[in-house]
């Protein structure tokens, strides 16, 4: 399977199976998109009579350019088979079992009134609750006792807002790092805050123990402002915006996203992107909103368009900030052509339900933050273990070849099947697709892989070497 595209006057041809990324001419082009269907005689007519009046273009060329094309196929890097499905299952199921991940909930509340949050204003359609350290240092004996073999294990301290209980994160943190001593594993933290509480504690604490902080900024005020209020209806923008200016400064080069929500409403992000920008970050994330088709911020059908074109114009942003040697990261549009995501990642997907687990204040063990509070898909808890082994083989199963929708796509192995609570919301199954989502995704990785190809062939070759 190949997908081939036009962008920014390159001509892109994808082959799906081996990965493989060709920037060609326009016969080349043409000729990729024939070459399956007609034999070469015809291939060659074809062409001719396409390209008729242009002197360069012969029979001979023509030829050639198919003679080039053969070898790619030969070679495996056209038309490659599909030597992955019949591995899809086995893979993961030599992970089951093995827990990497978790994200701590550790504050089902929120000091912030965000009328599209997904978490019901951080009490995940609950009661208002914080976990206790007693819960939390269970949540790490469970990572710990759950991830067998494996050395590099993840937490994420999450809510509604987790500073609001940040006595309990501190604490966390600490027995974590005495426990992975003696037990020989090593945790990346990761925080994920609105930033209302953040002060110089909190900085020091997160530059010295996060791995990544995650900062929740909607871009212009205006916009940030529209949803993301506290109590009492005023906007947050110009409390948060100097705490994670200071913030990022006082990481020195530190990871961290600052993350924004588009909606119907804000469907021109790049202008939010530009504000972010000028804010001075250059780490930056900009996700779709979700939420119910029938809620006023929801993104409609008529919005496709318009999002593809920002999409574009982002692409177009990245290219000129790096020309400009200030270069910055979407991270939707970080990709490596070279290596990337293993073959098992690519199949398989983020694990939710099986090597990713969300855990609630009191312990309950659910699929990933975005199924919190939906019963049926409760998996457990932190002192009893996964109990509800039903649920969780919905999640065991879910990869990109359990989906019959994602058989025919040219972008399943970036995507992995896409994400199951999205599905879930769309369809009502974990095994189902969301399809608005395939079409922003399918877009995104349009725009991703020819930033790549862009780099590795105008830009890289005219960056100096470096000096010994």
């Amino acid at each position: 399977m190949i997908h081939r595209y036009k962008l920014f006057n390159m001509n892109i041809v994808l082959d799906v199976y081996s990965g493989a990324v060709h920037v060609v001419d326009d016969v080349a082009y043409d000729i990729i998109g024939m070459y399956e269907e007609y034999p070469k005689d015809v291939i060659v007519e074809k062409i001719l009579e396409a390209y008729k009046g242009q002197e360069d273009i012969t029979r001979e060329s023509v030829l050639e350019c198919i003679s080039d094309v053969k070898e790619l196929v030969d070679y495996g890097s056209l038309f490659a088979p599909d030597s992955y499905e019949n591995m899809a299952g086995e893979l993961k199921k030599r992970s089951e079992g093995v827990i990497k991940a978790l994200c701590l909930h550790v504050a089902h509340t929120c000091n912030l009134d965000c009328s599209y949050c997904f978490a019901s204003q951080g009490k995940y359609h609950g009661k208002r609750a914080l976990m206790s350290l007693e819960v939390a240092k269970r949540a790490i004996d469970f990572l710990i006792e759950n991830s067998k073999g494996r050395t590099n294990l993840e937490v994420d301290f999450f809510g509604g807002e987790p500073l609001m209980n940040f006595e309990v994160v501190k604490e966390t943190v600490k027995y974590a790092r005495e426990r992975e001593k003696e037990c020989k594993k090593n945790f990346r933290f990761t925080l994920t805050t609105n930033g209302m509480l953040i002060d110089k504690e909190v900085i020091d604490f997160a530059n010295s123990e996060m791995s990544n902080v995650v900062l929740s900024l909607d871009g212009r005020r205006e916009v940030h402002d529209r949803f993301r209020v506290d109590r009492s209806g005023k906007g947050s923008y110009d409390v948060i915006v100097p705490k994670f200016q200071e913030m990022v400064k006082a990481r020195g080069g530190k990871n961290y996203y600052i993350r924004g929500t588009f909606t119907h409403f804000n469907t021109d992000f790049t202008n939010d992107i530009q504000q972010m920008l000028d804010l001075g970050f250059r780490e930056l994330s900009m996700e779709p909103v979700v939420s119910s088709p029938n809620e006023p911020a929801a993104l409609k059908e008529e919005d496709l368009p318009i999002l593809f074109g920002e999409y574009e114009k982002l692409a177009a942003m990245v290219l000129d900030k790096r020309k400009e040697g200030d270069p910055f990261n979407f991270y939707h549009y970080m990709i490596d052509l070279q290596g990337g995501p293993c073959i098992y990642k690519r199949i398989s997907g983020c694990g939710s339900g099986s090597e990713y687990m969300a855990v609630t204040p009191t312990g309950e063990l659910y699929p990933c933050h975005q199924f919190v509070g939906i019963e049926k898909f409760k998996l457990g808890t932190v002192f009893e273990g996964v109990t509800n082994k039903e649920a969780q083989s919905e999640f065991i199963a879910c990869n990109v070849y359990s989906r019959p929708e994602c058989k025919d796509c040219w972008a399943k192995l970036y995507c992995s099947g896409g994400c199951a609570a999205n599905a879930y919301n769309a369809t009502g199954r974990v095994s189902g697709v969301y399809k608005y989502g395939c079409e922003l995704f399918k877009k995104r990785m349009e725009c991703a892989i020819m930033l790549e190809a862009h780099r590795e062939l105008f830009e890289d070759e005219n960056e100096p070497e470096n000096e010994e």
